[in-house]
């Protein structure tokens, strides 16, 4: 594996800083979710008017045709710029690399360019009540009819369905089928009739999920992505996405920051005498260090031509435990104000649902054990 970079990745990681350095904005101090999504559609247009979102598409799209490595040096630089996270991620994350993967050019010619300048949010309708963690229990039915489908069914947890335009709704296409068979992935336009979108409260006190009902829902036919009935090979490349491509990379240098912060409290109010939060702190840069050697992996996977795979629930359970480590190690060095209030305090609520979001730890250990070590199939009784 060579880490070094070439003179050109030097000159684009250098750009991105000088830009983000020139440019980059702080989020508005509000409460109201409303006033915050409408400052990070203006961030994100200007993101994307210099050419600084989804900038591995093609330059059709709304690209610039960047290089792995380069989609990796840019998630740093803004990371480390401090920039607010892109309003539209799950249109950029998720529903982009989707629609690469398996959609039809006038697809990705219609939807790509305003997912960039997030025009058009997107959101993610995959979990439901009772089908999350066994995401291929899903029941929400798309009913074949002239034209397209009616789907109905019941979605829940899904991030900002109430300022989304458009949602990958993954359904069964084919009654009578269970498990991974006969499901589709559709493009679900989310003010169509039929659809009651009821926002839930977090532990956080914020209230970016949401609950979404779905009733007779119509899908017109080429809104299907992928063939019909192979949805969860298509949904698949979107969960590989959402577990090891682009957020690592970001988080990575995020908790770096999080890490260096916290050795320079511990040291300047004495806790770092106590072993207890020395041997924390210590097991949090232990972690962060085996995300980094992930990442690197992911990164030589890509630039080889790769496409994500398997290996993502390496990352994503690499990231979950290490989120949660240092937060907890958070808790230890800030002292007792710390779970009551400020940004640690929201940061070790938010960390719980680093385990379940994207796909529970035990699954993901499922995951590894199956499809990449090779073991026997859990047996259900």
């Amino acid at each position: 594996m060579d880490l070094s970079l070439t003179d050109a990745e030097e000159r684009f990681a250098a750009e991105a800083r000088a830009w983000l350095t020139a440019n980059a904005e702080t989020p508005p101090d509000t409460d109201d979710l409303a006033e915050a999504i409408a400052w990070g559609r203006g961030w994100q247009a200007r993101l994307a008017a210099a050419g600084w979102v989804g900038i591995n598409w093609p330059v059709e799209y709304g690209g610039r045709g960047a290089s792995p490595v380069e989609v990796a040096l840019f998630n740093s630089e803004y990371a480390r710029s401090g920039a607010a996270q892109l309003v539209n991620r799950v249109g950029i994350n998720l529903a982009g690399p989707t629609l690469l993967a398996h959609g039809t050019p006038e697809q990705c010619l219609r939807w790509l360019p305003s997912i960039t300048t997030a025009e058009e949010i997107w959101c993610q309708l995959f979990s439901e009540p009772g089908a999350g963690s066994d995401l291929s229990g899903l029941t929400t039915a798309a009913e074949p009819v002239d034209g397209g489908w009616r789907v109905t069914g019941q979605k829940v947890w899904t991030s900002y369905a109430q300022f989304a335009r458009w949602g990958l709704c993954l359904a069964r296409s084919e009654s009578g089928t269970t498990g991974p068979r006969g499901l589709s992935l559709l493009v679900l336009d989310m003010s169509a009739p039929g659809v009651d979108i009821r926002p839930l409260v977090q532990i956080t006190g914020e209230a970016e999920f949401n609950e979404v009902f779905l009733d007779g829902v119509f899908v017109p036919a080429d809104q299907l992505v992928g063939p019909a009935g192979q949805g969860w090979a298509v949904a698949s490349t979107t969960l590989a996405h959402e577990r090891g491509t682009n957020f690592p990379f970001k988080e990575e240098v995020v908790h770096e920051g999080y890490l260096s912060r916290l050795f320079a409290t511990a040291v300047a109010n004495g806790s770092f005498d106590d072993p207890d939060v020395a041997d924390a702190l210590v097991d949090a840069y232990v972690a962060l260090t085996v995300l980094r050697t992930h990442n690197w992996r992911t990164l030589s996977h890509l630039g080889r031509g790769g496409e994500p795979g398997p290996e993502s629930s390496w990352v994503k359970l690499t990231w979950s435990d290490m989120t949660q480590q240092m937060s907890q190690a958070a808790l230890a060095v800030v002292g007792a104000e710390a779970p009551l209030t400020g940004p640690w305090q929201r940061q070790w609520l938010w960390s719980k649902s680093a385990s379940v979001a994207g796909g529970t730890s035990e699954i993901q250990r499922n995951v590894i054990g199956e499809r990449i070590l090779g073991l026997p199939r859990e047996q259900r009784r």
